[in-house]
């Protein structure tokens, strides 16, 4: 498959008239941050899943600058990477996000409170968050680094763009759980869950920089694509805390589908990257090292 040329045309001159619609732009935007972040203040939980979140992004994006030295990893390590994300995620959802939902379900009354009521809840909220990733999935066009081409209209578009979305699919959830677990645990759980999602997206941002890198494009638009694909984090870790802050009783079904979500990119995206290539037992070895890491990681600071 031809690989385009993602380099930008040489740049021209920008006239007048574009600078001052570029300075106007610029000025609303940051007037808009202004906004965004002084209605944070009043909320608590949106402004520290702000900031877990954008711990996160900066965990991807300096996950990213060994690319600029290191050549390609190979693919064994590559792989043996993807298992040690799944198992972080793996992990957080089961005790960061299923089992304080079911906390809060039982806590919340709903439907009796009963155990099989609490499971019920949380269950079914797993199963639409992973609905909602598939859904995503099918009508989003993307590209997966092994897979190919997914989504409708994948062939119309840019190369780069289906990476770009594929990446989006995968932090989404990420974020998601950021925000949630702020707005529905104690400070130190969803401290837990936000420090292990960011280590776990060192690693990730090395991965995608080198993926970037193999398959054709300059070392630095990998780099930069790989940084970027990080701010999706802050920006669900918001969304999530901010639905979930409104209502108690919305918080057994937030947490529940943001393990939902998790689960589904595990399920459905990582492990099996992390096993076309032959290098099952690497990954799995990867995936037991993460999830004793954040099991861990989560029981020292509940």
């Amino acid at each position: 498959m031809p690989i385009e040329d993602p380099s930008a045309p040489t740049a021209q001159p920008l006239r007048p008239q574009t600078l001052i619609g570029l300075a106007i732009c610029a000025t609303g935007l940051l007037a808009l941050c202004a906004q965004i972040w002084g209605a944070l203040q009043n909320q608590p939980s949106a402004r520290s899943a702000l900031l877990g979140g954008s711990v996160a992004a900066l965990a991807t994006a300096l996950g990213t600058l060994p690319v600029l030295l290191a050549q390609r990893p190979s693919e064994r390590v590559q792989d043996t990477l993807f298992g040690f994300g799944a198992g972080v995620m793996l992990a957080a959802s089961a005790f960061s996000l299923v089992i304080p939902g079911l906390d809060a379900a039982r806590s919340a009354g709903l439907f009796g409170g009963s155990n099989w009521a609490a499971g019920g809840i949380v269950g079914a909220a797993i199963l639409m968050g992973s609905l909602a990733l598939l859904a995503m999935e099918h009508f989003l066009p993307h590209e997966h680094f092994i897979k190919g081409r997914e989504g409708s209209d994948a062939k119309q578009l840019r190369r780069t763009w289906l990476f770009v979305f594929a990446i989006v699919l995968h932090n989404l959830p990420e974020g998601l759980a950021i925000g949630v677990g702020y707005a529905g645990n104690e400070g130190l759980r969803a401290n837990a869950l936000a420090i292990g999602i960011a280590i776990q997206d060192v690693p990730e941002g090395f991965v995608v920089a080198a993926a970037l890198l193999a398959a054709g494009y300059r070392r630095g638009f990998a780099i930069a694509l790989g940084m970027v694909s990080g701010l999706v984090e802050p920006l669900g870790a918001v969304a999530g805390a901010a639905i979930i802050g409104h209502s108690a009783l919305l918080l057994p079904w937030g947490l529940g589908f943001a393990a939902g979500a998790m689960l589904f990119v595990i399920s459905h995206e990582i492990i099996p990257e992390s096993h076309r290539k032959g290098h099952e037992a690497f990954a799995t070895a990867g995936l037991m090292t993460g999830f004793v890491l954040m099991m861990v990681l989560d029981t020292a600071l509940a």
